[in-house]
């Protein structure tokens, strides 16, 4: 598998491209200046985003955000001691 490396500025020019790389299996890493890069994936029907499961548990956290049963934390402190009950 090779690996394609580009620019934002290049890939906004050539999208089709570079997808038509990662569709062939070709890796491609698009840099945002010199500290961020970023890696092309296709997703496919198997991954976690698109399973029925995961979009039910979805809606599900938002109606018990929406009926106020959600866990809200403000500080390291209140962080700390959440995780201490897991």
């Amino acid at each position: 598998m090779s690996i394609v490396e580009t620019t934002s500025r290049q890939f906004r020019e050539r999208q089709k491209d570079f997808f038509d790389m990662a569709d062939k299996g070709q890796k491609v890493v698009i840099k945002r200046g010199n500290k961020q890069a970023y890696v092309l994936t296709p997703v496919s029907g198997d991954d976690l985003y698109f399973t029925p499961e995961m979009v039910q548990r979805i809606k599900e956290s938002r109606q018990q955000i929406k009926a106020g049963k959600g866990i809200v934390i403000k500080t390291k402190e209140e962080l700390d001691t959440y995780f201490d009950t897991l």
